[in-house]
């Protein structure tokens, strides 16, 4: 593709995601935003600055694109995606993919009969600059293979939880763990790689709704790696943390820069092992994090993807199925939530 060229984007749904991505977009020299859609537009209108807005991500569809980001809710989600490969776009899509299994295999029908187009998901705790750096130090194996894994993520709500489609499992496809807990899931298996026997109990005692507000989890690979998940819409002050043990060292994962900023600050603690110790060991290193990158750095990744014609190797449609087929995996292993929903694997 010519280097020279700047690339066309349409943003479909433009409400705090999509407004956060359209800062990235236009920070970046390949990328420039010429129309947005929301629900929140009555009309086909323009704004001040010239960009196009309309009600309906179909009206993106009248500019002249050459990317879409899809900033929608589940159930329009896998649509609006298949829609923008069809017209011939690069798509990058928020997660969940979809509501369903179902729903991403929809999609990767679609983008192979475009092999030319780019699909990117927006997995982006794997920007991080903790997770950057714990995948490091995996990789380069100084601490030795992982035994297990074990996290929580948790917030006191759904927000809107009340009278809102995340609250509604025809439009959401599940709860907390659909909405939060997948992107822990995506780092259990961006760390660990794939889980495939799996132990769960969910639960919606609190609030009540049909979609889930908590979510227990013990997986197992077929190296003998387990990881525990507790993914939580009842934890009434916000808390990220993911412990990863390895032969040689501790690597625990605690807060995480978002918008919010209620999860505390981002820190990588790294604790080796103290041979001779029965107690632990007393050393440790904390690496602090105060700025967040994240946003920029998927952002940048993907205008370079398409620019240079690489393959999508963080958030590819791949990536999408395999987390959220462990994700049902997850709903399907309770019994009670399984027959009760009736929660089907494919």
């Amino acid at each position: 593709m010519n280097k020279d060229k700047i690339l066309k984007v349409g943003i479909a749904g433009y409400g705090i995601v999509g407004k956060r991505r359209r800062q990235c977009i236009d920070s970046n020299p390949f990328f420039i935003t010429v129309a947005v859609s929301d629900i929140t537009f009555i009309q086909e209108g323009t704004a001040e600055d010239g960009v196009k807005c309309y009600p309906t991500y179909q009206g993106l569809f009248n500019e002249d694109l050459d990317v879409l980001f899809v900033s929608l809710p589940n159930y329009l989600a896998a649509e609006a995606t298949i829609a923008g490969l069809d017209k011939g776009l690069h798509v990058f899509c928020e997660k969940p993919p979809g509501r369903s299994v179902q729903d991403i295999k929809k999609v990767i029908a679609e983008e192979r009969k475009h092999p030319h187009l780019k699909l990117k998901y927006g997995f982006n705790h794997r920007y991080h600059d903790s997770v950057k750096e714990a995948k490091a130090i995996i990789e380069s194996k100084q601490y030795g293979e992982i035994i297990n894994l074990r996290g929580v993520y948790g917030k006191s709500s759904i927000v809107p939880f009340d009278k809102g489609w995340r609250s509604e499992r025809q439009y959401a496809g599940g709860g907390i763990l659909l909405d939060q807990g997948i992107h822990m899931l995506d780092m259990i298996c961006h760390f660990a790689g794939h889980f495939d026997e799996v132990k769960s109990f969910i639960s919606n005692n609190y609030w009540g709704h049909d979609v889930e507000d908590n979510a227990y989890a013990i997986m197992r690979n077929k190296e003998g790696c387990i990881a525990m998940l507790h993914s939580t819409a009842t934890q009434w002050q916000h808390k990220f943390r993911l412990e990863i043990a390895l032969r040689d060292a501790l690597l625990e994962l605690s807060g995480i820069l978002s918008g919010t900023k209620s999860y505390g600050d981002e820190r990588l603690k790294i604790i080796p092992k103290k041979e001779g110790s029965s107690v632990g060991s007393f050393l440790e290193i904390t690496n602090s994090y105060l700025d967040d990158k994240s946003w920029q750095c998927e952002i940048d990744e993907f205008a370079e993807i398409i620019m240079t014609d690489k393959d999508v190797v963080n958030g590819n449609s791949e990536d999408a199925l395999r987390v959220m087929e462990l994700l049902y995996q997850i709903y399907h292993a309770d019994e009670k939530w399984r027959k009760t929903f009736n929660i089907e694997l494919n």
